[in-house]
């Protein structure tokens, strides 16, 4: 049985730091794609952040140079480190994955985590 549970969220001042982990149990595809997406109140979930079974990384332009994914496989572990946060930061973040390569479609993600709210202020 596949599980992804995420922790490491909180509330962060702007220009805050934090880093969420994503432990990932149960899933063995060879080629896969792990992803970190994130969903604000009254919007849309969007992709933030992949890393894929070849180790391509891929980041939605508005969190490039400040996140960084991360993975260790050997403690089945996905993180993300999120540097100089912003207000437009704040969102639940879930981690996802699927048997194949990143793409930004979050229906062919098929398993979930739980999600961890992260929340920025001014």
């Amino acid at each position: 049985q596949v599980q992804l549970v995420e922790s490491g969220g909180g509330s962060v001042q702007s220009g805050g730091s934090l880093r969420l982990s994503c432990v990932v149990s149960g899933f063995t595809s060879t080629s896969y794609c792990l992803m970190w997406f994130r969903q604000a109140p009254r919007q849309g979930r969007e992709g933030v952040a992949g890393i894929d079974s070849d180790h391509i990384v891929t980041y939605r332009d508005s969190v490039k140079g400040r996140f960084t994914i991360s993975q260790d496989k050997d403690k089945n572990m996905l993180y993300l480190q999120m540097n100089d946060l912003k207000p437009e930061d704040t969102a639940m973040y879930y981690c996802a994955a699927r048997p194949d390569f990143c793409n930004g479609n979050l229906r062919q993600y098929n398993y979930w985590g739980q999600g961890t709210q992260v929340t920025v202020s001014s």
